[in-house]
Formats: C-alpha cells, structure tokens, sequence
C-alpha cells in the first residue's frame, strides 16, 4: 500500500527579523560586558564637556550622545555584515534564499540596535533627571528621530561592508567614516557655536536636522514651529536620499 507523502510546507515568511533579535540578544546575554562599549565612547564626551562647557548645554549634549550612540549602530552593522560575507561566508546564503537585501538589512539593523539599547535607555533616564521638563511630543520627536539615523546609518553601513575586500578594511573604515560624520553634526552644541563654514558643511548631514529637531522640540535651544517643520523635512528627504544611494551602492551578490 503506497503512503501519501507530506505536503512540503512553504518557506516560513516575517521571521528573519525576530531571528535577527535574538541574535542581538545572544550577543549581549552571553557577554554582557558588550553593553557596556556602547555607553563608554558618549560617556567619554559627555563627561569631558561636562567640565569645560557650560552646566546650561549639559541636557543638550545628551541628547547630541543619544544620537551618536544611534548613528554608530551604522558602524557595528558594517562589522557584522563585512565580517559575515568575507570571513564566514554567509552572504552567499542570504542570497540564495527568499529573504532579500531589504530584510537583511533591517534584520541586522535590528540585531545591532539591541547592544546599544541599554545605552540609550541610560541616557534618556539621564536626560529626565537633569534636563528641562520634557514633553511626551517632545520624546516623540526624540524617538522618531533615532529611528530615522537607524535606518539610514544601517544602510550606509551595509552599504560600505559590501565594498570592502579584507578584515583590516572593516575597522578603520568604519571608525572613520562615523565619527567623523557624528564629529561635524552640531550633536553635542547648537549649531551656532560652529565657524560658519563649519555650518554650511554641517548642513548638508542628516545627523544635524535631526539634533537641530529635537534642541527645538525639547526647548533647549529656541526654534520656531515653521524652522522646526522645516528641520523635519530636511532630515526626511536627506534620510530618503541617503537610504536610496546607500541601497544603490550596496552589493547583494558579489558577483
């Protein structure tokens, strides 16, 4: 008697991202001495500002560290993905399944944003203690601008691990690129402590909307609704245009 064979089921969709989650939360559970590296490099910087800047700017440069721990999530992802596809191999398996270069790249977004949560959380307790009342508008903003630098500092770095040929690349140039780009937005002071060129060269960063937003959301630094708006809507187009050149630059398939 012949027996019916099983219905193969179909590939399970929707659950590369939660896989990714777990992945970054492996990481920290396993060591957690690796939360703590993302709140040393903006301590250090909050810290040393704290002694030579005025005690008024203190919440500002918080908020500036919240949004550097944010943006170096771009550098983390550059680690992970180069370290993957050159050392491990295992971008060759991503491609071959259904998952695509969008979920990737969320996926590992994700799996990176987990170590720096605790830092975040840190700093935003910090920032409840000793800054301004702040309204929940003003935490929306916050919050939404931290999602923005996530999304498109994961893309620029998926982006840049994909050119890279050797492990000694990853390092280096990921250091470089993200502190220098955290370094020339005005994150830890208003924008008008720059020279003016420095100014001019800030404004074309995403990085500076988004602190320039949220000074004016939280009342730290004074902002108008219309230059608020106007602020918003930079960060968004500079954000789009950066998310479609970095996915444009980035390559799925190395052949």
């Amino acid at each position: 008697m012949e027996t019916a064979l099983p219905t193969p089921k179909a590939p399970l969709t929707g659950s590369v991202v939660p896989a990714f989650a777990i992945i970054g939360w492996r990481w920290i559970s396993r060591n957690p001495a690796s939360t703590i590296a993302p709140i040393l490099l903006p301590f250090i910087f909050l810290l040393f500002l704290r002694l030579i800047a005025p005690t008024a700017l203190f919440p500002l440069e918080i908020i500036g560290a919240m949004l550097f721990t944010t943006q170096n999530v771009g550098s983390w992802v550059l680690g992970d993905s180069a370290t993957w596809r050159i050392e491990a191999g295992l971008q060759d398996l991503f491609v071959a399944s259904p998952m695509g270069k969008v979920r990737y790249l969320f996926g590992i977004a994700l799996s990176n944003l987990i170590p720096a949560a605790p830092a975040l959380i840190v700093l935003a307790v910090l920032l409840a203690l000793v800054g301004p009342p702040i309204s929940l508008g003003a935490w929306l903003v916050l919050g939404s601008c931290i999602f923005v630098l996530w999304v498109l500092f994961s893309a620029l770095g998926i982006a840049m691990s994909s050119r890279l040929r050797s492990q000694r690349e990853i390092w280096p140039v990921g250091n470089l690129m993200f502190t220098i780009l955290g370094m020339m937005a005005p994150l830890y002071y208003p924008l008008s402590y720059l020279p003016p060129v420095w100014q001019s060269a800030a404004r074309f960063l995403p990085t500076t909307y988004a602190a320039l937003l949220v000074q004016g959301a939280t009342g730290l630094v004074p902002a108008s609704p219309a230059s608020m708006l106007f602020d918003a809507a930079l960060l968004v187009v500079s954000a789009l245009v950066g998310i479609v050149l970095a996915l444009r630059l980035y390559r799925w398939r190395d052949g």
